[in-house]
């Protein structure tokens, strides 16, 4: 057999191999990698390197390596979930660089922090003005945690007492012209509702890149064409209208109505409709 047919088959092997190991381990997010995490990553690609390249004498030595450097971090990661001793040797501890707004210096030193690197990390988290922060952490994996002084966190619904409605995740109903039924039968909806919705828009299925529909009902729309200007949903706009209109239709019948009773009847209707309006422009405005 030639020889770079068994560096090929041996280095294709040993790809598969690898990958099955570092599934074995477990899945990290690349930001979450913690030292240990790296060295014991690289370790394996070395070894996997060294055996595809003939480097190791015995493949079967390199193989038993392998599965050490599998096996253990393994385990490894299984006793750091249930034990918090464990967890803090092997991925460390976060570090309390910033408190009460009082930057703690022998924290700094602790942690390898020059002034700059924190003054660094602080503006990737929008923090420009050091006296803006109120606590700063440093997790186990090297990224910086930031909490801002009360006065100086931006402004939320909540804390300008606003009321806002519940958002749930978009469905995908449409990708590369193709509809897809899955996600149109969780929102409730079918092919018709979205011919529809197409058919008004005037955009024809087969130039529709993405669509997606949102939790009240209103479906956005991508073109293939980038010079096309998708319409934008008003499904909301147009509720709110319609509920105002409705209202104030009540208000102008009421005030016409000559029969007592049918006078009541549409005063209450008015009122009823002002809530509903004053319920719903949350969700709506939005």
């Amino acid at each position: 057999m030639p020889e770079w047919l068994v560096f090929l088959l041996r280095s294709s092997g040993l790809f598969i191999i690898t990958l099955f190991l570092v599934r074995l381990i477990g899945k990290r997010q690349t930001a979450r990698l913690t030292f240990f995490d790296l060295v014991t990553g690289v370790t394996i690609a070395a070894i996997a390197a060294a055996i595809s390249i003939n480097l190791v004498a015995n493949p079967v030595n390199g193989l038993i390596a392998l599965a050490v450097w599998t096996i253990f971090p393994a385990l490894i990661y299984v006793l750091s979930m249930k034990y918090k001793a464990v967890r803090d040797i092997v991925q460390g501890k976060e570090t309390i660089l910033i408190n009460h707004g009082k930057v703690l210096e022998d924290k700094l030193l602790e942690a390898r922090f020059t002034p700059e690197d924190l003054l660094s990390q602080l503006r990737r988290k929008n923090a420009f003005n050091v006296a803006d922060v109120e606590f700063a952490v440093m997790e186990p994996t090297g990224e910086l945690s930031v909490l801002l002084k009360k006065d100086k966190q931006p402004a939320t619904p909540k804390t300008l007492g606003m009321e806002v409605g519940q958002e749930s995740v978009p469905q995908t109903v449409m990708l590369d012209g193709v509809v897809m039924d899955e996600p149109l039968a969780a929102m409730g909806l079918n092919r018709g509702w979205l011919h529809t919705e197409l058919e008004k828009a005037g955009v024809a299925p087969e130039n529709v890149f993405i669509a997606q529909v949102d939790s009240v009902g209103q479906l956005y729309l991508d073109l293939f064409d980038d010079t096309l200007q998708a319409p934008k949903p008003k499904t909301k706009e147009l509720v709110h209208t319609t509920l105002k209109k409705c209202q104030a239709d009540c208000e102008l019948f009421a005030l016409a109505a000559k029969n007592h009773k049918a006078k009541d009847m549409y005063e209450s209707s008015s009122r009823i409709l002002a809530e509903a309006v004053r319920d719903l422009e949350p969700i709506l405005k939005r």
